[in-house]
């Protein structure tokens, strides 16, 4: 079973009236990060967001997929996280930048993919092994319509099964980027090294009695061949007599 889910997260945020670097770093200082809102027919809105809050959310899986409810000044307004900025020492974020949420705007946008109910897979329970072939897979949708991720579960499934794109039932207008194909996203194979039956006892010893018969017969053969020829290289040529002479 292929199921999808969206999730919102809420965000308090100010507006910001920085107008130098020098500002920008006493707001760094007082902890809170300079960001932007842009997209849409309204204005960029410059606004600040407390740092902690900000680092618990980005520490969430799959943050920059993620439809956040921005919360400026008290006035609602949904986002997209779409690139972030850190500081190269202490790997705090400095910089954020959202898209406004417009309905019917159309984004390309990676959502990930996750398994559940491993433990009740027959066929992960006789040794198969689950193929991810895409742990993430992107898709072109209206901003409004962002799925948070795809879910599909091993409740039942069997060695030789797999999960394609058609399996998924997306909403209306939502579709991968990937087009003409019926591409794979995962296949729960069966396992790649089998375990060779024990031979039994009696046909082992037969085995290993043969060997030892063959290694035996190879050696005497070997030995004297090794004499025949150590013998020819003893024996010298005989020499030969020279005619006598004619008186």
């Amino acid at each position: 079973m292929l199921k999808i889910h969206v999730f919102m997260n809420s965000l308090e945020a100010s507006i910001r009236n920085t107008k130098s670097k020098g500002d920008v770093r006493s707001l760094r200082a007082s902890g809170n990060v300079p960001a932007i809102i842009y997209g849409g027919s309204e204005q960029n809105e410059k606004i600040s967001i407390p740092q902690k809050i900000l680092k618990l959310l980005i520490e969430k899986e799959n943050f920059l997929s993620n439809i956040i409810t921005l919360n400026v000044d008290g006035k609602p307004q949904n986002v997209l996280p779409r690139e972030i900025k850190y500081n190269v020492i202490t790997d705090n974020p400095i910089h954020i930048d959202f898209l406004r949420i417009v309905k019917g705007v159309r984004v390309r946008i990676e959502v990930p993919v996750q398994f559940i109910n491993q433990e009740k897979s027959p066929g992960l329970k006789r040794g198969g092994v689950l193929n991810i072939v895409r742990r993430k897979i992107e898709l072109k949708c209206p901003s409004e319509k962002i799925p948070d991720g795809i879910t599909i579960d091993l409740d039942g499934v069997d060695i030789g099964e797999s999960f394609k794109i058609s399996s998924i039932k997306l909403e209306e207008d939502v579709t991968p980027t990937i087009q003409g194909r019926d591409f794979v996203i995962a296949t729960l194979a069966a396992p790649t090294v089998m375990k060779e039956p024990e031979k039994p006892a009696e046909a082992a010893e037969g085995e290993d009695a043969e060997a030892v018969t063959e290694g035996a017969e190879a050696a005497t053969g070997a030995t004297a061949e090794g004499d025949k020829k150590d013998g020819e290289e003893k024996k010298a040529p005989a020499e030969k007599k020279a005619p006598a002479e004619k008186k």
